[in-house]
């Protein structure tokens, strides 16, 4: 027997979700076509009448679900198989990355979200929410709550107004994304806002952070770039801003998003860019910066669900930076970064002519990449020293920022050294290429 959620986009009818023996299917509705503001729910879902089948639609509905272990446990809270899709969409597909939102049949989003309906909560509370989160993500199975963020870390919709949290009910728009300390991953709050603050000191597009403490326990606040707060919409409420990630986008599902299982790689990212925006050289110079600073900072799970487009009255734009922090830090994680750039995953392996055989691939001029990865690499380590002095005044250092200054400093003087060496300097003539391995996940 079919089973149906109606998909909705800025508080619009758009099309509907169907589940049959296993598997799902999209249709837009004929009124969405038909309206001359008709927009496609994703790049990979274009504008058509005839119905999208499982292999076209499951990669965006699946990639605004949580991922590994997250998934498990919300799966497990709502008591539906792991595997099901659609039974996670209609347990906790309210509050969505994006505009969408997918409701039974015959309700509205009037219907199922009391304007701006929030629990507020005391600190008492948000203890006792830190705590819940690894045991139960999304804090699924709440009936008043019907939250999902993609992605494998406990992190939580939010209302943010001041000092004060609470929890958007009955698919309201949350403001922020809360992500608490990371279990095993040392100073991971102060590491991720560290990184953030980082970016925007170095003039990049990134969405604002803070940290806070409550009863001593940190967690981040990160400002939602897919939300319009209250204060800048004519409806003087939060407004939804429709976004994906570029495996929505590009129509891949969110278990192979690691380009050596499969997933995207930066060539398929800038092409996506030049075809998604226009006019595009400004959006490719910043993805391009994007791809840089998180190679410098050590950022090896940079993969194509952390980089996301972003649809707004003005057209489609690369969306904020987001997700930054210095993994290569942390012995027990990867050193293989998550796209390859050039022939090679690691960054301890690259020299000027793989940073060429990238800006190749992606369409991008060598000299004029090169330029750009030398700008940044003397810019950064005294933008590293600015940031942390901040994070001392306010209170906010913690020992793991050392390491990433090390870190930062030491990859930046080796970019810049092995820039200035000849292809004799490095060995190229002597010692061709060959493709990293492809073995293992980063």
């Amino acid at each position: 027997m079919a089973r149906q959620l109606d998909v909705w986009l800025f508080g619009n009818p758009i099309g509907t979700l169907t589940q049959a023996d296993g598997r799902l299917a999209f249709s837009y509705l004929p009124e969405w076509l038909a309206n001359e503001h008709a927009m496609p729910l994703s790049q990979s879902l274009p504008l058509r009448a005839e119905t999208f089948d499982d292999r076209a639609t499951r990669p965006f509905f699946a990639g605004l679900l949580p991922e590994g272990e997250k998934r498990r446990l919300v799966a497990q809270a709502l008591g539906v198989s792991r595997q099901n899709d659609f039974a996670l969409l209609d347990g906790i597909g309210g509050e969505c990355a994006g505009a969408v939102t997918l409701l039974e049949p015959g309700q509205t989003p009037s219907d199922a979200a009391p304007a701006d309906a929030v629990r507020w909560l005391d600190d008492a509370d948000l203890i006792k929410l830190l705590a819940e989160m690894p045991r139960r993500p999304m804090l699924a199975g709440d009936g008043d709550l019907r939250l999902s963020l993609a992605g494998a870390q406990d992190k939580l919709p939010v209302v943010v107004a001041g000092e004060r949290i609470g929890l958007p009910l009955f698919s309201s728009p949350s403001t922020h994304i809360l992500k608490p300390s990371i279990e095993g991953i040392e100073g991971s709050v102060f590491n991720e806002g560290f990184c953030m603050a980082l970016a925007r000191a170095m003039g990049l597009d990134a969405a604002p952070t803070e940290i806070r403490r409550v009863q001593g326990q940190p967690y981040l606040l990160v400002q939602r770039y897919d939300r319009l707060p209250a204060e800048q919409s004519p409806a003087a409420s939060t407004q939804r801003l429709h976004q994906e990630d570029f495996c929505q986008a590009l129509g891949v599902p969110p278990e192979l998003k690691y380009q050596n299982e499969g997933g995207p790689d930066l060539a398929q990212a800038f092409a996506l860019m030049r075809s998604a925006t226009r006019p595009n050289a400004p959006h490719i110079l910043k993805l391009l910066d994007f791809v840089l600073f998180n190679a410098l900072i050590g950022n090896h799970d940079a993969h194509a669900k952390n980089f996301s487009l972003l649809y707004t009255p003005r057209g489609t734009v690369l969306a904020p930076l987001y997700d930054a922090l210095s993994t290569a830090i942390y012995p027990q994680l990867t050193d293989k970064m998550a796209m390859k750039i050039g022939s090679k995953y690691r960054f301890n392996e690259l020299h000027a002519r793989h940073w060429e055989q990238f800006a190749a691939s992606a369409g991008l001029s060598p000299a004029q990449m090169k330029k750009e990865l030398k700008r940044f690499s003397e810019r950064l380590p005294e933008q590293v020293r600015i940031v942390r002095a901040e994070f001392l005044i306010t209170d906010l250092l913690h020992p793991v920022l050392s390491q990433i200054s090390e870190l930062i400093e030491d990859r930046c003087a080796t970019t810049l050294r092995r820039l200035s060496m000849t292809a004799a300097d490095t060995g190229a003539a002597d010692e061709p290429d060959t493709p990293d391995d492809e073995g293992s996940t980063p």
